[in-house]
């Protein structure tokens, strides 16, 4: 059986709640509170508060201590730049190891995004892209370059934003290209062409959301 430390099940704890709504932006952590729930001393509740500092979701304000971080527009812009790189690296890897029932399902939730257009819901269109996204890297063999993957995913999950409630005409875009990324995973395009497409694709996303922001495109 595996076991968890308890910093890291601090760690899940709280970043769950953060992806889920149920910790909002501004909200105070006490740690003595946090520690009283899963059993165990403020040392390993700390080091989780610091980790998910580290990656932007948590800030420490003098005088009140750690609170919820409100959604940052450069961990955003970070976030899918590094999304940009690592997803693409998983997408090539897993590609060899997809399954014709896997091309399926990521076809079927790109038919049902396409149905969405028409009367849109920004929030039902990510949670199916996250699904498409999902079929096409989970299979990835290199299991640190797929733990930063779902890190990343899991930071835009805490944020609560999505590209597509502030341009939603990027969601057009976006069908048309999962079909040409589907259509080189079919083909079984050189590992290296399914990188930079998927790359590619993740980078139109955050330039759509920069340039609706008045921001230069990103440089990655």
């Amino acid at each position: 059986m595996i076991t968890t430390s308890k910093s890291e099940q601090a760690y899940t704890l709280l970043s769950d709640r953060i992806a889920s709504g149920a910790l909002v932006p501004g909200y105070r952590l006490v740690l003595g509170t946090i520690a009283a729930e899963l059993g165990c001393s403020v040392v390993p509740v700390r080091e989780a508060i610091r980790k998910l500092e580290a990656e932007g979701l948590v800030r420490f304000e003098r005088n009140v201590g750690a609170t919820v971080a409100s959604v940052d527009t450069e961990l955003y812009l970070h976030t899918m730049q590094t999304l940009s790189v690592i997803e693409g690296a998983a997408t090539a890897l897993a590609a060899p190891l997809l399954t014709p029932a896997d091309l399926d399902r990521a076809r079927g939730l790109n038919e049902q995004m396409r149905r969405t257009l028409a009367d849109f819901d920004p929030r039902r269109f990510t949670e199916l892209n996250n699904q498409f996204h999902t079929v096409l890297y989970e299979n990835c063999p290199n299991p640190h370059i797929l733990d930063l993957v779902h890190r990343g995913w899991a930071r835009l999950a805490a944020m609560r934003t999505s590209s597509f409630d502030h341009v939603p005409g990027r969601a057009h875009h976006s069908v048309t290209e999962h079909d040409g990324l589907l259509d080189l995973l079919a083909a079984g395009a050189p590992p290296a062409e399914i990188e930079q497409a998927a790359r590619r694709h993740r980078t139109n996303t955050l330039n759509a959301y920069l340039a609706a922001a008045g921001q230069p495109p990103s440089a990655i």
